[in-house]
């Protein structure tokens, strides 16, 4: 049961060395943008509505089958059922997970939309299919009729999670974008139950999802590291259990950061630590998540190609993953003790830019040579990491983060790169993944690792070497954790962001989000003693 809390946020100031300071932008550069609140483009979700009764003939009936007998089980009348039979035989329709279909002017209702699922589909599958759908009918201005009798609480509860995430738009520049004014979801059940179900957890993950990809699309001139800190306060207002608390470039120096702020140095904009933490149980070790959050990175002095450096605005997926998971955690008041850490900075390439070369010193005495500037991910996790080590003494940290770009020639799409040497705790990543359907597939890293990152003037060296670029950026991350800490690395570069499909937009998928919440729900603690697996 969640417990009662008040918010306490801390304020965020600005305060920066004094060379930093004269280079600050001047007010002319103010972003297109300037509330920090959530913004009337962004798409809304439709209202979700339950009933028990099937109601009369209007807009769009929405169905979720396996096969033919589904059909009379959906509670739908003896006329309809055989009409929608006939359409579907004279179309050549064939059931299966992904196969859908739009019958229009059948049985009176002027669209039925037949949404096909397998015949063993998990509750993962459910939600895919229910994203299919919301993505489908997005455009739809009717009113959405879900017959769901004969199916259980969880598979409604996880088709509507699904419509939800489905509906999402990324379009919210375009000022010609049709956006036609969408009716509600009804859906009729023969559970009374059902709406708990959605509202206790579902509903909470839509919400996360959505400002998850909100923040995630926003272009760099809009988001950037005080702005994330203000619509993060923005999200968890009110919301009982939370407090959250923001390092500034004063309060990093103190800390001696120098990692995160040596990768803030070549921006007009400070970097920020934002650390959400919620209570839904009392507990004095939290799982810890830590996101890596670059607002844009254009590479430093080791400048990105030009070619689809505006992409680079994802760079801070891991940050609004691990933030995202928090909230919804939060909303549905999940029995957790959580915290969120964000590490959140621009990598920019100025006059006062870090340096190939030069070395820095990160919050726990380590030192660093930097190999590359356009690795800056593994810096500002370092600090990260051992702040939240340090501070919150986790039963488990996991970072997310789009680190690499080799992570996707090994996986491709279809899974993100896990890495540990806590075998225990790697299991459980891989199980909430399954159960989520933001898979993982765990990586070796092998001891031979560490002296792959090894320097001759300082401790470790952050990138410019060849070889296995994921695995030696979680040996990096890796060393600033203490080893008795169990501790994962995701690196989801290859699934944060891209091209739009059947089950998403262009743009943020909103990776980690369902994954991470799951792992939450169901962490089991893990014997907390030096990691010796992993390969």
């Amino acid at each position: 049961m969640a417990v009662a809390a008040v918010l306490v946020a801390t304020g965020l100031t600005v305060a920066l060395p004094a060379e930093a300071q004269s280079r600050r932008a001047p007010a002319a550069s103010a972003p297109v943008a300037a509330s920090s609140g959530a913004p009337a483009r962004y798409s809304a979700v439709r209202d979700v509505n339950f009933a028990q009764t099937m109601p009369s003939a209007l807009g769009t009936l929405v169905l979720f089958v396996s096969g033919e007998d589904d059909l009379a089980a959906r509670g739908l009348d003896a006329a309809t059922v055989d009409a929608i039979k006939t359409g579907l035989t004279g179309a050549r329709y064939t059931y299966g997970a992904r196969k859908n279909i739009s019958l229009y002017g059948v049985a009176g209702w002027d669209r039925i939309y037949v949404q096909g699922l397998s015949a063993n589909a998990t509750g993962a599958d459910m939600q895919t299919a229910g994203t299919i759908a919301g993505r489908a009918l997005m455009s739809d201005p009717a009113t959405l009729t879900v017959a769901a009798k004969g199916q259980s609480n969880d598979t409604v509860s996880e088709i509507v999670t699904g419509l939800g995430i489905g509906q999402y738009r990324v379009d919210f520049y375009n000022t010609t974008a049709s956006r036609p004014v969408t009716g509600a979801v009804t859906v009729i059940t023969d559970s009374a139950e059902a709406q708990s179900h959605y509202r206790g957890r579902g509903a909470a993950i839509v919400e996360a999802m959505n400002w998850t990809r909100n923040i995630s699309n926003e272009p760099a001139n809009v988001v950037y590291p005080d702005v994330f800190a203000a619509r993060t306060r923005e999200a968890f207002a009110g919301i009982p259990g939370v407090t959250i608390e923001v390092l500034d470039g004063a309060a990093m120096e103190r800390l001696g950061m120098g990692a995160i702020l040596g990768v803030g140095r070549g921006s007009v904009r400070p970097p920020a630590i934002v650390a959400v933490r919620y209570r839904g149980v009392q507990s004095d070790a939290p799982v810890a998540l830590v996101g890596k959050g670059i607002t844009f990175d254009s590479g430093g002095i080791s400048i990105k190609p030009s070619a689809n450096m505006g992409n680079m605005k994802m760079d801070m997926s891991g940050a609004a993953g691990v933030v995202g998971a928090v909230l919804a955690l939060a909303k549905a008041g999940a029995p957790v003790d959580v915290v969120a850490v964000a590490a959140v900075a621009e990598n920019m390439p100025d006059g006062n830019a870090i340096r190939p070369g030069d070395v820095l010193t990160a919050m726990n005495g380590k030192t660093i040579e930097i190999g590359s500037t356009d690795a800056e991910g593994r810096l500002v996790l370092a600090d990260a990491v051992a702040w939240a080590d340090t501070t919150y003494n986790p039963s488990a940290i996991i970072d997310v983060a789009t680190l690499t770009g080799s992570v996707g020639g090994a996986l491709g799409p279809d899974y993100a790169g896990l890495f540990s040497r806590h075998n225990a705790l790697a299991e459980q990543v891989v199980t909430a993944g399954k159960a989520s359907g933001e898979t993982v597939w765990q990586l070796p890293m092998n001891p031979a690792y560490g002296s792959r990152i090894s320097s001759p003037i300082a401790d470790y060296r952050n990138g410019g070497e060849p070889g296995p670029g994921a695995g030696l950026g979680a040996e990096f991350i890796g060393e600033f954790v203490r080893p008795e800490t169990p501790w994962a690395h995701i690196d989801m570069a290859n699934v944060a962001y891209g091209g739009g499909n059947d089950v998403k937009p262009a743009g943020s998928a909103g990776w980690s989000v369902r994954l991470l919440e799951q792992f939450v729900r169901d962490f089991q603690p893990v014997t907390k003693e030096k990691g010796t697996g992993g390969y």
